[in-house]
């Protein structure tokens, strides 16, 4: 791989391969030292590149094996703080009411799906925040297309009913 390949295909997707790393994560500094190890994994595996056909989903790939071996290596606790995940940047100031309504909605729907298992909340995170194919979810996560599918489907019903509930009942 030549250099203006490496900066053409893999340096652009830096920002993804990060937030795939800190929702893994949940560690801005962990977060930062995956993507930079990423980064290098790839420069240093140059050979394998042409025969790659996805090379988004070959790193990202990679993020998620560094990050698992980073949480079993070191019995790596996620952080609960989801506050920066839903700050999403507004147009217009909305009242104090309304922002902290919304910021709690957000604070629920994070809490629900951090309480996923590990593949619901992965699958999740690829598809609906970072909006990868179906496709490229099985390959950064090589498993079938159909299970993907599946799972995508179960985690959102998963947060669905745990929401509805707790709008209805008040109760988790």
């Amino acid at each position: 791989m030549s250099l203006s390949r490496f900066l053409s295909q893999v340096v652009p997707i830096r920002q993804k391969l990060y937030r795939f790393a800190y929702h893994l994560l949940g560690n801005e500094e962990d977060a930062h030292d995956i993507t930079q190890d990423v980064m290098m994994k790839v420069w240093q595996q140059q050979e394998r590149m042409a025969e790659l056909e996805n090379m988004e989903a070959w790193c990202m790939r990679i993020v998620r094996n560094l990050s698992l071996d980073r949480m079993k290596s070191r019995k790596y606790r996620r952080s609960e703080d989801l506050d920066r995940a839903g700050e999403v940047a507004a147009e217009h100031q909305p009242s104090p009411h309304m922002a902290t309504e919304r910021q709690d909605v957000m604070n629920r729907v994070h809490t629900t799906i951090a309480e996923l298992p590990e593949k619901y909340r992965t699958i999740i995170q690829l598809r609906d925040i970072d909006g990868y194919s179906y496709q490229e979810i099985a390959e950064i996560l090589v498993i079938e297309l159909s299970e993907v599918k599946v799972n995508l489907h179960r985690a959102r019903k998963a947060v669905r009913e745990k929401l509805q509930k707790l709008h209805v009942y008040g109760v988790q």
